[in-house]
């Protein structure tokens, strides 16, 4: 096997046809953020084909109450989805407080959680 071959085989690595979960039911609750501007943040910045905001018909973005789901046809990266989730957490100033976490029940789940700032104050006390 060639080098060539092997990168492409690390570039092939993406899944086709993935379904992506976003879910904010916490920081919705707490009414920290607005779902419909981070679905609306999201289907302007996908970058499909080079090109921001043309998601045509190979992504969707929809939401489901607390939840956020992109559903691709074409190789997406879950990675790329988390990058945008916290670039729109840093906007809109609740980064400081929120992390995009991967879900322990389902893998294709990301959860916006507070940092546990309880937790690291007991740690300075010490």
């Amino acid at each position: 096997m060639s080098k060539g071959a092997a990168a492409a085989g690390v570039k092939c690595r993406n899944k086709k046809g993935s379904i992506f979960v976003i879910d904010c039911s916490k920081s919705i609750e707490d009414k920290i953020m607005e779902i419909a501007s981070l679905e609306k943040f999201l289907q302007e910045r996908i970058k499909v084909g080079g090109k921001a905001g043309a998601l045509g018909d190979s992504v969707t973005v929809t939401r489901d109450k607390n939840k956020i789901i992109v559903t691709t046809d074409s190789a997406f990266s879950k990675r790329y989805l988390k990058y945008l989730t916290k670039k729109y957490l840093k906007k809109n100033v609740v980064r400081d407080w929120l992390r995009v976490i991967a879900s322990n029940k389902d893998r294709n789940v990301y959860e916006l959680r507070y940092f546990n700032i309880a937790d690291q104050e007991g740690e300075e006390e010490d």
